[in-house]
């Protein structure tokens, strides 16, 4: 039996890396699994903090750099926290035509982030996105699997208060 020692994160639990051992474990072997390893710890985190990355690394046999620039070449990796809620706002032209841009200055002036950061609580992370292909109801906005469309910058706000 192996004893591995852990690092140590804030926002990394000993049962999280418990999982991530045995998703190492079930996947070291598959060739070019790297992808599907750093998409499961990355659901079991919440994102890659560079000790995860470095670990996966080290548990998969791999150079630290190559696990790195998959975790950086692909969008659906994040490197740093996110929201539990995140609110997806379409920057596509319909949405910014009608408005959208005003609506994510609201919630950037309520609560104190800009598009691509995390309230410092991780209760929203905005994101803008370019298409949400729901362009009859523009400006559109997701936050977490909701769609809220025909948005007011004077009711977003009201919006987001049901998300705690």
């Amino acid at each position: 039996m192996t004893i591995t020692v852990h690092p140590n994160h804030p926002d990394v639990t000993e049962e999280m890396w418990d999982k991530i051992d045995t998703i190492i474990q079930e996947y070291k072997t598959i060739p070019g699994s790297v992808i599907s390893v750093l998409r499961l710890s990355q659901n079991n985190v919440g994102y890659l903090p560079t000790p995860l990355i470095d670990y996966v690394a080290v548990g998969m046999g791999l150079p630290s750099s190559q696990v790195f620039g998959v975790a950086t070449f692909y969008s659906l990796f994040s490197l740093k926290p996110k929201g539990r809620h995140i609110i997806k706002a379409c920057t596509g032209t319909a949405c910014y035509v009608k408005g959208i841009k005003e609506v994510m200055s609201h919630i950037a002036n309520k609560y104190g982030i800009k598009e691509g950061d995390t309230m410092e609580d991780r209760r929203f992370t905005l994101e803008g996105v370019r298409c949400l292909g729901a362009c009859g109801l523009a400006p559109v906005m997701i936050v977490s699997e909701d769609i809220h469309g025909n948005l007011k910058p004077d009711e977003v706000v009201n919006i987001l208060e049901d998300y705690k």
